[in-house]
């Protein structure tokens, strides 16, 4: 068959595709401006475009693309970052469940210091910040379908006094496909056939929920953006009042790449911009480049700032064109491929745009029940502004912490043994392999290793003062 026939034939099939993505969409009852990103997304898919940048256009940063944290909060940018706070947003990522650690629900409500969960403590700085300074920040929640319900019906039960009107927006939610066909998934749960098309999508959310346009036309200016498991990612007004006085449209947080943070998405230059480029957009013999750390040292935190009437002019415009990231994944023993974009990416559609070189005391996530200890315990203290940071005399370090993923990975394991948080404060590391469970008052100190290879669980006795290797 000649080539321009078998093209013709393919190109009839992708419309095909297409069309039935489409009607899947808007069943769904999604907004068409959803049908409209994601038909172009998987048209580039089906074109062959893997999400990877070409290599020999990428470069490190100059300069002036990152600022230090310290040098751009003055006295002067503190004072007009305070008179802000009434023009400035927070919005929280609040679409992850905490499938990492075995939950099927949203990860925000897992209880992490004095039995309050994320939400509570997000809630708390948000408040911290109107009673300090005598303003009105609002928060805003960007919901997934997984996790609306539960965080709404959450906050009501907790929070009584808060006022949930309007305090989240909707994120999409795209079609998974078929790897190996193209089609559209057809699992026998509703809910498999569809995949959060990244966080990439809040700008999207934020236009069709009419969110955007509510918050400018009540004067607000700015936006400031993290994950809600990031509980040391609070407003600063320093950061506010500097970005303003330059006039930056959008600003990435970033933090200095350790060993164990190779693999997070950098700031380079790509066809003369300033862009964020992730791990998947790497060509696999790149890999080594890209992990470089004498080339890329930094790494992007998915703290942002951006202006809000600035957005809404680059989205009018149709300007912000975020590079799509192909996601490939196994589910139900069947090959699938989910099409996401990263919130950060944006950085690329502003002329005016610069990352902030940030101390690591500002980036604290939660990814599996390793961090959840280490927050939960007093190597961590609660800071003026709500911020859980790590105590003085670390240095902004956590201790390292390792567990057996047999006994501590799931939520439900790690509090039945460790529902006693042992002391960290003076720990720098912590290694559990095998079945133990922690008494009231344990110390830990220094580097301190337990292995328990006996088929019976070990129980550590109340006020246990442990350090180095412990014997079992």
């Amino acid at each position: 068959m000649p080539a321009d026939t078998r093209n013709e034939q393919n190109i009839e099939q992708d419309t095909e595709l297409v069309q039935k993505f489409v009607a899947r969409i808007r069943d769904e009852g999604l907004a068409d401006e959803v049908a409209t990103v994601f038909s172009e997304l998987y048209a580039k898919h089906r074109n062959g475009d893997r999400g990877k940048l070409h290599w020999p256009d990428i470069s490190e940063p100059e300069d002036n693309d990152i600022v230090d944290y310290e040098a751009m909060r003055t006295p002067e940018s503190i004072a007009h970052g305070e008179n802000l706070l009434d023009r400035v947003v927070a919005i929280k990522l609040n679409g992850g469940l905490g499938t990492t650690m075995k939950l099927d629900r949203a990860k925000s409500l897992i209880p992490v210091r004095g039995g309050r969960s994320f939400l509570q403590l997000v809630v708390d700085q948000i408040q911290r910040v109107n009673q300090r300074y005598a303003c009105q920040t609002p928060l805003l929640l960007l919901n997934s379908f997984r996790t609306q319900r539960d965080s709404l019906a959450h906050l009501a039960d907790v929070c009584g006094d808060l006022d949930l009107d309007g305090i989240d927006f909707l994120q999409n939610k795209f079609p998974r496909i078929e790897q190996e066909s193209g089609q559209p998934t057809e699992f026998a749960v509703h809910e498999d056939n569809w995949a959060p098309p990244g966080h990439g999508d809040i700008y999207l959310a934020l236009q069709i929920s009419g969110q955007l346009e509510r918050l400018i036309d009540a004067g607000f200016r700015w936006a400031f953006v993290s994950n809600v498991d990031n509980l040391s990612a609070t407003i600063d007004p320093g950061i506010l009042g500097y970005l303003d006085q330059q006039s930056v449209d959008f600003a990435m947080e970033v933090t200095d790449k350790t060993s164990a943070d190779i693999k997070g998405g950098t700031l380079v230059r790509y066809g003369g911009r300033l862009m964020l480029l992730e791990g998947a957009q790497v060509d696999e013999a790149h890999t080594a480049d890209f992990q470089d750390l004498s080339r890329f040292s930094v790494f992007n935190t998915n703290s942002l700032w951006w202006r809000l009437d600035a957005m809404q002019s680059c989205m009018r415009n149709g300007n912000l064109h975020l590079p799509m990231i192909v996601n490939p994944k196994e589910i139900g023993g069947a090959s699938i491929v989910q099409l996401e974009m990263a919130m950060g990416a944006a950085i690329g559609a502003f002329d005016s745009a610069l990352g902030i070189r940030v101390p690591r005391r500002r980036f604290t996530p939660v990814k599996g029940t390793v961090d959840l200890l280490a927050l939960r315990s007093d190597a961590y203290t609660v800071a003026a502004d709500g911020g859980i940071r790590p105590v003085e005399g670390r240095e902004g370090v956590p201790p390292l912490i390792k567990l057996d993923a047999r006994y501590y990975k799931g939520i439900e394991d790690f509090e039945g043994r460790l529902a006693n948080t042992p002391s960290l404060k003076n720990c720098r590391s912590l290694q559990i392999e095998g079945d133990v469970y922690f008494g009231k008052g344990v110390v830990c100190t220094g580097d301190v290793s337990i292995c328990n290879n006996s088929p019976r669980a070990y129980h550590i006795p109340d006020g246990a003062e442990l350090s180095g290797v412990v014997e079992i």
